[in-house]
């Protein structure tokens, strides 16, 4: 179990014109990460911000909760 109880989760936001297969990122991930690291998820949205940028982490884990 994971601090807090939240397992590793990794929200995708494509630019334009770019696609990526969930295999590729866990090929990469499995190269570049230690185990414990490795997400168990992978979600493909745009990324909620604020007016000036920041990411809104509260709506990412509101959106892990749905799924």
């Amino acid at each position: 179990m994971k601090s807090g109880g939240e397992t590793p989760c990794a929200f995708i936001e494509l630019a334009d014109g770019q696609t990526v297969e969930e295999d590729e990122l866990k090929k990469f991930c499995r190269e570049h990460l230690a185990g414990f690291k490795m997400p168990k998820t992978f979600v493909f949205q745009v990324l909620p911000k604020t007016s000036t940028g920041k990411i809104q982490k509260y709506e990412l884990r509101e959106t892990v909760k749905k799924l």
